[in-house]
């Protein structure tokens, strides 16, 4: 049985960059998918420690919040950074992708037909921070931090595949986010499971089927 399991809802949402991150470091998992009526219902979310999904259960360990459960793999899986300097970068940078993560989230939930103009234009000013990131390591040739993949980079290449529907050509003025979309995507395992039917068929966001 693998030791990972998780549970969710049948979305991408907020855990397909741990998916990314278990299918590239060749770990399995067993998918516990909820469905809205099963939820509605109310007895797995009054089991949830927050009353919010994903659950993520590695063993006898239970996790709630989706940046707890990278972090986490991220330490059991060598995907922290080599020491204490490049931890606190990738920190930073995944508190950066969660606020841009909030912001994506706060569109498609509550304001998608009249805000998603307004987002589209005001794109590139949260996308500039991480195109500086990738600038300032390696010229861009690597990874976020460092010349090791991490929990981050799952996690901002999961925003950029779903931006890149969201608003095509949005990363078109950032050369060195396109081609790193480009590389990480072309990991064999990566590119594997990102071709395959179960990522591919899940809608991006659970609240609305895009």
């Amino acid at each position: 049985m693998p030791p990972y399991t998780i549970v969710y809802f049948p979305a991408q949402g907020r855990c397909e960059a741990t998916r990314m991150l278990l299918a590239d470091q060749g770990q399995t998992w067993k998918e516990e998918v909820v469905t809205k009526e099963a939820w509605m219902q109310g007895s797995l979310k009054d089991s949830c420690l927050y009353g919010q999904l994903p659950k993520f259960q590695d063993g006898d360990l239970t996790l709630y919040q989706s940046n707890a459960i990278l972090r986490h793999l991220g330490r059991s899986l060598g995907l922290y950074g080599k020491d204490q300097r490049e931890a606190a970068l990738l920190d930073m940078v995944n508190d950066g992708l969660e606020d841009f993560r909030r912001l994506c989230s706060q569109l498609v939930r509550h304001n998608y037909e009249e805000g998603k103009a307004q987002y589209v234009q005001e794109l590139p000013r949260h996308l500039k921070p991480f195109e500086t990131l990738l600038s300032q390591n390696q010229g861009g040739q690597a990874f976020i931090v460092g010349d090791q993949i991490s929990f981050a980079d799952y996690n901002l290449l999961d925003l950029l595949l779903k931006h890149q529907v969201l608003a095509p050509g949005c990363l078109d003025s950032f050369p060195l986010l396109s081609a790193y979309v480009a590389r990480l995507s072309a990991r064999p395992k990566l590119k594997a499971f990102l071709d395959s039917p179960e990522h591919m068929n899940r809608p991006l966001f659970g609240a609305r089927k895009i």
